[in-house]
């Protein structure tokens, strides 16, 4: 291979498109021979007419900063990443088994708390938990599902296994950006999609939609549902109205809804009051209702755990069901699937070492340059330490930082995460990678094709957040003839 391809090298990670210098996976081979045959200038033309492409779609997040919030253009690489159907139908399995765990965990703690009882794992780690609401407690939502938009952190290590990183269920976001990758890269590879077997993806506004109306009571045929936003000024914001756009849901922020004396969710609208059924959430628990949360919120709408409790109106996701949205939670979630549904599970964890635990945490502190450590409740790539990849006054700092408070940390070891081929100045170079599937659970269950690949653009980077210096790819999922 020449041009784009010359200056390529596989690193000592496992690289998604290419198993040794020069020799494409069978799975990506079609894609990279296209690719060789582009010169240094078709690919600078289609990488122009993908930046093109968002900003006449406007495609943004926002940072927060300290000189204030800023908007940006949606980072995106050209280059797609690949997935073998054939691999990914089990990782499908494993991402369904997982959740439905999770639920089962969520709907058992705030209820029996058997798991806790048979001791598998320790009461402190849920009374300790900043996002177990007492509040919740006999609650029993639809379905008993609580967390019904899950989006899941996968990572492939060295060794070829796919690992599962984080479970991300209060309100996780990346969903449109995984769909508006697809749209531009139909842009700029058009002759591509007709010639690979791409799974579709653009199917996930219905699927959110159906899941939502499922959640509405029985006597409800046609459900009102709206998207819950906390504004213009919300990093996500993009997301909410896109998502609400493609359902044909209205965007509401709190002001726009009101809880009367039945108990009942109105909507505001010119004609009057118009009842709400199923609300899609992208605001936390604390800022929710100012009657049970925090007082001082005007982003939530006063009296909705009153609706909620009494049935008369779905939130998804439920409250409360960040409570398994815990880095050191995540560390149980084998057995609770061993423990709940009598099944091995299907995807690994990554091995996590818990600070609340002596032994754990005199290894963690004394290994701290070796390893990455994270808090439990925090995103976004915020508050952890990357040891190989830190100074050693930050060694010294974060070490007294999780002596203070070690229930609030994890050490997990810094994984070698795949890599994929991502345009650098008209040139490729392999950068680190991620995934985040989604997955819906109401009256059924549905995981995207792929994914949000997150991609670390930043060379030898290992933080892929977007508000860390991170972009994103279009995720292909490629049946293959033969299979």
């Amino acid at each position: 291979m020449k041009s784009i391809w010359e200056n390529y090298k596989t690193e000592t990670a496992y690289d998604e498109l290419m198993c040794s210098e020069f020799q494409p996976r069978p799975i990506s081979y079609r894609l990279c021979q296209y690719l060789n045959s582009l010169n240094k200038s078709d690919i600078d033309k289609r990488k122009i007419a993908a930046e093109l492409a968002i900003l006449e779609m406007g495609i943004t997040f926002t940072v927060y900063s300290d000189e204030g919030n800023i908007d940006r253009a949606w980072p995106f690489d050209i280059i797609p990443r690949v997935i073998c159907a054939k691999e990914w139908r089990s990782i499908e399995k494993g991402l369904k088994q997982r959740l439905k765990a999770l639920n089962c965990f969520i709907a058992d703690i705030y209820d029996e708390q058997s798991f806790i009882k048979a001791g598998k794992m320790p009461a402190e780690i849920i009374t300790s938990s900043k996002n177990f609401r007492k509040e919740c407690i006999g609650m029993k939502p639809r379905h008993n599902v609580w967390a019904n938009i899950c989006g899941t952190d996968l990572v492939r290590d060295k060794d070829g296994v796919m690992y599962v990183l984080e479970d991300n269920l209060r309100v996780p976001s990346g969903v449109s950006y995984m769909l508006e990758n697809r749209v531009i890269t139909k842009r700029v590879f058009p002759e591509l999609f007709q010639g690979l077997d791409i799974l579709p993806i653009d199917d996930y506004p219905s699927q959110l939609q159906a899941m939502l109306a499922s959640l509405a009571p029985d006597d409800v045929s046609k459900p009102q549902i709206v998207v819950l936003t906390p504004g213009i000024y919300n990093s996500a914001y993009f997301e909410h109205a896109y998502l609400a756009q493609q359902m044909g849901a209205q965007l509401v922020e709190g002001s726009d809804l009101v809880v009367n004396d039945d108990d009942c969710v109105y909507m505001r609208t010119i004609e009057g009051l118009e009842k709400v059924d199923v609300i899609y959430r992208r605001i936390d628990d604390d800022f929710l209702d100012p009657e049970v949360f925090r007082k001082d919120s005007t982003l939530g709408v006063p009296g909705l755990m009153r609706a909620w409790k009494a049935g008369n109106v779905s939130l998804a996701n439920a409250p409360g069901a960040g409570v398994a949205d815990d880095k050191v939670v995540y560390a149980y979630v084998p057995e609770m699937i061993r423990y709940y549904l009598n099944e091995e599970p299907i995807l690994p964890n990554v091995e996590t070492y818990l600070c609340d635990n002596p032994e754990h945490l005199e290894y963690v502190l004394a290994h701290l340059p070796e390893l990455v450590v994270k808090p439990a409740n925090e995103s976004g790539g915020y508050g952890m330490i990357v040891g190989p990849h830190a100074t050693a006054k930050e060694i010294i700092e974060f070490r007294e930082i999780v002596k203070k408070n070690p229930r609030n940390y994890i050490g997990q070891p810094t994984l070698a995460i795949s890599t994929a081929p991502t345009l650098c100045k008209g040139t490729l170079e392999p950068r680190h990678i991620d995934l985040r599937p989604f997955i819906l659970q109401g009256e059924d269950t549905f995981v995207t094709a792929g994914g949000l690949t997150r991609v670390a653009l930043k060379k030898g980077s290992l933080v892929v957040n977007s508000s860390q210096g991170g972009g994103s790819k279009d995720t292909w999922v490629i049946n293959r003839e033969h299979e």
